[in-house]
């Protein structure tokens, strides 16, 4: 078995034509290979019906290059509009966003918040006035 060019040349297209497609687009997403084998079996298929019509005035060799690149983008549009069609995942469990803001808790309703300052500087309890060392801030 011999493996001609178009075969080759389909690939080189194809790659071509999906790199163009993702350079317009901006991504391709989880659907670049898809877009590959469209974009590669299209511009095959379309080397294969431009031999058989004798359409394409533009050629490599024997390779038909208008006729495939026009299939390989069809190829390229018909999963695009395939994609789009099909709904989206829905997002993994969402994580919470990161906040940095401070809350403060009470013991009951009633009471008042206590600033953190006059907490640490209060007195203790036992009667002994000299005030607790402060950990450094």
């Amino acid at each position: 078995m011999i493996l001609g060019p178009a075969l080759v040349l389909s690939v080189i297209v194809g790659l071509f034509h999906v790199s163009a497609y993702v350079f317009i687009r901006g991504r391709a997403g989880a659907r670049l290979p898809l877009l590959l084998i469209a974009a590669i079996l299209g511009a095959w298929a379309g080397d294969t019906v431009a031999a058989r019509m004798a359409i394409d005035p533009l050629r490599i060799g024997e390779f038909h290059l208008l006729t495939s690149s026009f299939v390989a983008w069809l190829g390229i549009g018909l999963v695009a509009i395939l994609a789009g069609l099909v709904p989206e995942r829905p997002a993994a469990a969402a994580r919470p966003a990161v906040s940095t803001a401070i809350t403060r808790s009470r013991a009951s309703e009633g009471d008042a918040p206590e600033d953190h300052e006059a907490a640490t500087n209060r007195a203790p309890a036992s009667g002994d006035a000299t005030p607790q060392p402060q950990a450094p801030r």
